[in-house]
């Protein structure tokens, strides 16, 4: 198991916890106390500082029962930190709720941390990508289809 070390940068600041047992996300909460108007965004603090595992990355996303109860979610889901940044771990929260205000209190869990392995890669240019069963250069069975391409269903 990897080691996901964190420093409290105020006192007042909760550690990342697990809500259950086996849960992939860790919860983040709210050091400062803000209210969001409707349609609003703000940065929140969470009062820590991690230090994210090389060739790990911490993910910031969102908490679904604030979603559904309230609208809220994070402007740039997810959030990326690297392993290399030591600064505070702040949340960029966004009020989608056109009528109703949010104020995020202290303690308040905002988001969840998950700390994930990714691959590194050499980006190679090329004049072309590689064969597939289709037969054709740079065809596939998905080609160039992008947003929406597999329908709504």
């Amino acid at each position: 198991m990897s080691e996901l070390r964190v420093t409290r940068l105020r006192p007042e600041a909760s550690l990342p916890t697990r809500a259950h047992d086996g849960d992939a996300g860790l919860d983040l909460t709210a050091c400062d106390e803000l209210t969001i108007g409707p349609g609003e965004r703000a940065m929140i603090g969470t009062g820590i500082a991690i230090e994210v595992p090389d060739g790990h990355a911490g993910l910031v996303v969102p908490r679904s029962g604030l979603a559904i109860r309230h609208g809220l979610s994070i402007v740039n889901t997810p959030g990326v930190i690297d392993s290399g940044y030591r600064g505070e771990v702040c949340v960029l929260l966004l009020n989608t709720d056109e009528l109703h205000p949010f104020t995020v209190e202290p303690g308040m869990r905002i988001a969840q941390l998950l700390v994930v392995p990714f691959a590194f890669v050499e980006v190679v240019e090329v004049g072309e990508l590689s064969k597939t069963e289709v037969g054709e250069l740079s065809k596939t069975v998905r080609a160039t289809g992008g947003f929406g391409s597999t329908g709504v269903r």
